[in-house]
């Protein structure tokens, strides 16, 4: 049951950013990688008891993919 919570949660992380995104409420910046990060690792924490290793492996990568923008996020402000 918790695992199904903290997997909504997750769920509904990628859901309102990327509508903010979408709608120029925000930008592709710091706060959108951030959230894409929590989400995908919320929603990784709620499929991991499931056995749902292609879902699971989507939400790792999405992760991955989130850390490697906040790197050239922070490091294009270091520039």
């Amino acid at each position: 049951m918790i695992f199904d919570i903290i997997g909504w949660i997750g769920m509904i992380m990628v859901l309102v950013p990327y509508l903010l995104l979408s709608l120029n409420k925000i930008d592709n910046g710091v706060l959108f990688q951030v959230l894409n990060l929590l989400s995908s690792l919320l929603m990784a924490i709620g499929l991991f008891p499931k056995n749902a290793w292609f879902s699971f492996a989507l939400q790792i990568i999405w992760g991955v993919i989130a850390i490697v923008g906040l790197i050239k996020l922070c490091n294009k402000k270091n520039n």
